[in-house]
């Protein structure tokens, strides 16, 4: 799939909070593959503007008792600031309707 977006011209990214945590759970043998594709991802970084909307999602979401998890919320607001379509399996951790989710088959 995530070769198909590349020939369609897409930009494939991710963001700092998700390196940390592809690297807590790499297993030694995964690691030359793994960098080989994180070094091909553009890399988006934590903003003190993402991080104020991430702690927003957060309290809005609980005042509908709904607890988020803040590595989500931090991801989806970094996605929002950046203008990025988020491709997740995930899709119940981000109801943020400001959130683009991209369709999975």
């Amino acid at each position: 799939m995530l070769a198909e977006l590349v020939r369609a011209g897409h930009t494939l990214s991710t963001t700092s909070l998700n390196i940390a945590e592809v690297y807590a759970g790499m297993r030694p043998h995964e690691a030359p593959s793994t960098e080989t594709l994180l070094n091909s991802l553009e890399c988006h970084e934590l903003t003190c503007s993402a991080s104020r909307l991430a702690g927003h999602f957060i309290s809005e979401w609980r005042k509908k008792g709904r607890t988020l998890q803040l590595p989500d919320t931090l991801v989806a607001a970094i996605s929002i600031e950046r203008q990025c379509v988020l491709v997740t399996d995930n899709r119940k951790d981000f109801p943020m309707s400001e959130l683009q989710l991209f369709p999975l088959p």
